[in-house]
């Protein structure tokens, strides 16, 4: 998954991104790579669609105006 939070703030990281970082970071996943611009994170596909809730609960609670988010599959079945 990748995933963005707005507004953006470039002096200092808003609330919203922090919290969303916070989330995902927390969260029961493979690999997670947080930047600046874009964050990604890697797992089975449970624990990516409850990361993702919270993500988005939390992340649009603390502020965010917008969550651009996109979810690949690679090599397992949902079901």
């Amino acid at each position: 998954m990748e995933f963005t939070t707005e507004p953006f703030d470039l002096d200092e990281a808003p609330t919203h991104a922090v919290v969303a970082r916070e989330v995902i970071q927390g969260a029961e996943l493979d690999a997670v790579d947080v930047g600046p611009f874009g964050n990604t994170a890697e797992g089975g596909a449970d624990e990516v669609l409850t990361a993702v809730d919270s993500l988005l609960r939390q992340a649009l609670a603390s502020g965010a105006t917008r969550v651009s988010l996109q979810v690949n599959v690679i090599g397992e079945e949902i079901r």
